[in-house]
């Protein structure tokens, strides 16, 4: 397996400690045979030792050092030797080239560069790029947000694709790494049970949750810019509802998947910005035994932006499979419980015997990201007399890897699989449907409620779309 060099641009930021190296580390364990060197480079100084370190403690936090759990450290060791950091601005293109240059690229090895930046930065960064002599078989890896709206998103399309082909361009979603996600495919696509009622005749609506327990957690400097809806609706849930609404592709290769997943996002639209979105900021609370302060208080918000929170959309998918059924997507933080998965609602039977009395509620499908299950609720005969109606479970357990998401990711990113990378028009796509609600709020259309940290959110909402 030829030798792929990881350059991380933004290297001593937190994405890089916290995820990305601890990533990296489950798929070495995974493939020992995998060649990876890690270079660093960031505006910070950073000693040879001492980044080294900070790769160790990352890579530990992925894959303990122990070996009991059987983990193969060999990939590990190597890339901890190999590994390097060079301080420089990336936004200089001469800066860049000497970057570059000093890597001394072999002709069978690929160059990952990975921006591990913010938006504008890395819009800055690609600008630089457009001088700078690339190696034939570089691949650039954009963390999301895919810029900061529709325009900026367009504008970097066409930077990117200046610099490389767009086939060598890996638009980052590590919620497509996870297992349970891929797995919607096989639900879908492998069960005649499910294959044959998967649209509008047989399913009233969708919903998709990501509510989280964590809170701010010292990120204000970006979350505080972008809020949930920029956040985790359009840089995540989207992709989620496309896979789940997509019609069967011929194969899962990346041209028929990615296919698939533009032609729902095109068909996507929120119908009414002010009537099918809702937006809530938490205030204070507990979560467990911790204490959390109100939002605005929180180091680094600047209460004037009116950051939301939680955010929540009705989409609705104009094509003959979906019309009139519609997909809610919610997404928060500071709840008291997590909530991580997409419930399918099946309509009513069109007719049930007379005589059949009690519980006739109707069937739904949950899918949960986070343990891999999912659970099939059914009407069936009631205990003790048949001729009632209650609720039965069918539960399962979906196939789980070894990876994490981000290891998932970048696994395929090494390898030029782009099936779990985002497309250049699907990016888009996201924006568009977006942006008006984004417009309806900053013009003040949609109040903005509170909820208080540690609860389920505010005490009006319900999750029944209309």
């Amino acid at each position: 397996m030829a030798e792929t060099t990881l350059l991380i641009l933004g290297a001593s930021g937190d994405l890089t400690s916290r995820l990305l190296l601890p990533g990296l580390a489950t798929l070495l364990a995974v493939e020992p045979s995998r060649e990876v060197r890690v270079v660093g480079s960031d505006l910070e100084e950073i000693g040879a030792e001492e980044w080294r370190e900070l790769v160790r403690t990352a890579f530990d936090a992925g894959v303990p050092g122990s070996t009991e759990d059987g983990s193969d450290r060999t990939a590990l060791d190597r890339a901890l030797e190999t590994t390097g950091y060079t301080a420089g601005d990336a936004t200089d293109a001469a800066s860049l080239q000497r970057l570059i240059d000093s890597l001394d690229l072999g002709d069978e090895q690929r160059l990952v560069i990975y921006f591990a930046l913010p938006p504008h930065i890395t819009a800055r960064v690609c600008e630089a790029l457009v001088d700078v002599d690339l190696p034939e078989r570089t691949v650039l890896a954009a963390e999301k947000p895919f810029g900061t709206d529709g325009g900026k998103a367009r504008e970097l399309n066409r930077l990117l694709t200046r610099i490389v082909p767009e086939e060598q361009v890996f638009r980052i979603d590590h919620f497509l790494g996870l297992y349970t996600v891929l797995n919607l495919l096989g639900l879908r696509f492998a069960n005649r049970v499910f294959e044959r009622v998967w649209d509008r005749t047989s399913i009233e609506r969708v919903e998709i949750f990501y509510d989280e327990t964590v809170t701010l957690e010292g990120r204000a400097g970006y979350y505080d810019q972008a809020g949930a809806l920029r956040d985790m609706i359009q840089s995540h849930l989207l992709q989620v509802m496309a896979l789940l609404a997509i019609d069967q592709p011929t194969s899962v290769e990346e041209r028929d998947l990615r296919d698939a997943v533009g032609q729902v996002l095109r068909a996507a639209r929120v119908a009414d910005p002010v009537r099918h979105s809702r937006r809530a900021r938490y205030t204070a609370g507990s979560i467990g035994d911790r204490e959390v302060p109100d939002y605005t208080s929180e180091e680094g918000v600047d209460p004037a932006r009116g950051t939301e929170t939680l955010a929540e959309v009705q989409v609705e998918i104009a094509n003959h499979r979906w019309a009139g059924v519609p997909f809610v997507l919610r997404s928060g933080k500071s709840f008291g419980q997590g909530q991580k998965q997409a419930v399918v609602h099946f309509r009513s039977p069109a007719h049930v015997p007379e005589g059949l009395q009690g519980r006739n509620t109707p069937d739904t499908l949950t899918i949960d990201f986070k343990p891999d299950t999912f659970t099939l609720r059914v009407t069936t005969n009631g205990r003790g007399d048949p001729f009632t109606l209650e609720q039965s479970e069918l539960t399962g357990e979906l196939g789980g890897g070894q990876l994490e998401p981000y290891g998932e990711v970048l696994s395929s990113m090494l390898d030029g699989d782009l099936r779990l990378a985002v497309r250049g028009d699907a990016a888009e796509e996201c924006w568009r449907i977006v942006t008006p609600v984004l417009e309806a709020w900053a013009r003040d259309e949609v109040p903005m409620d509170t909820y208080a940290a540690g609860s389920r959110g505010p005490e009006h909402w319900e999750t029944t779309a209309e």
